[in-house]
């Protein structure tokens, strides 16, 4: 009952952020786009009309067509898919290994402690973006390499977080108590210690979705992430930056589907950081 009231109390403080429910709302129709955004695409995204190229937006194009005479309608959609699948996953990699990291630093210390985090330290010394193009580099071109370079540079957001929490965590009475009763240290770590620093883990993983968005753009952009003839935002941009002057349609639509979907994460990132804290919701 405790924890229904606890819930009933954030999806109350939620609902009444209006920019919160905004970027749900949005979340939920791209969600829903990425999923049947095929089938109702008007056109094949990979499908070229070189007799149609250029065609600024109309009834037949709503968004207009590209060099090749692709619609950009539908390779928009199609993207949605690709963008939110690497968003996804890429969170998935770096949340749960900063997370273990994370917490072996904070509740070991030592030199445990000094080790990870020297390491992690080192990371966050390079741009994200920059250590994401040295991991492609290594790894080879393609989407699946971008989604596991993606999630490694963004493993020491994570970690420093855990670690943090672990180490005022660690010291409460309820941490000592469970032990002296003799419970091993993952059980401490996983069932007393992460569950009560969760809060944190998720407004973190939410706002970390719009980056790994714009990270997957930003090699899409640069030609590293997804190969034609598949559609993705960022890959668009890049192929359409010669005719921002003579077709700035083939630019403005991709770029907008980038900016909703960060700016989506982000709200709904925000407003879980307020409904999660119990200060504000009071």
């Amino acid at each position: 009952m405790e924890r229904e009231s606890t819930l009933k109390q954030i999806w109350g403080s939620l609902s009444q952020n209006k920019g919160a429910m905004a970027g749900l709302v949005i979340i939920v129709i791209l969600a829903i786009i990425a999923v049947i955004g095929d089938s109702i695409a008007p056109y094949d995204p990979e499908y070229s009309d070189m007799t149609a190229c250029f065609v600024a937006p109309c009834a037949e194009h709503i968004f207009g067509t590209d060099q090749l005479g692709r619609d950009i309608f539908s390779r928009v959609l199609s993207g949605t898919r690709i963008s939110l699948t690497v968003g996804i996953i890429a969170v998935s990699i770096s949340l749960t290994i900063g997370t273990v990291v994370g917490a072996l630093a904070g509740y070991c210390g030592g030199k445990v402690d000094m080790v990870i985090m020297r390491i992690m330290d080192m990371m966050l010394a390079v741009p994200s973006i920059l250590l994401a193009i040295t991991f492609m580099a290594a790894l080879g071109k393609g989407i699946d390499k971008a989604v596991i370079a993606i999630g490694l540079v963004s493993i020491p957001e994570y970690a420093r977080i855990v670690r943090g929490s672990v180490l005022s965590m660690k010291q409460n009475e309820f941490v000592q108590a469970a032990r002296v009763m003799g419970n091993k240290d993952s059980v401490i770590i996983f069932k007393h210690i992460l569950p009560n620093i969760l809060s944190s883990i998720i407004v973190r993983a939410t706002l970390g979705i719009s980056t790994a968005v714009l990270d997957t753009a930003a090699l899409g952009f640069l030609g590293l992430g997804v190969q034609p003839p598949a559609a993705e935002w960022g890959d668009m941009l890049g192929r359409s930056r010669s005719f921002i002057f003579n077709a700035p349609h083939t630019l403005i639509f991709p770029g907008l589907a980038i900016t909703l979907t960060v700016l989506a994460f982000n709200m709904l990132g925000d407003g879980l950081r307020d409904a999660l804290d119990p200060k504000q919701r009071k």
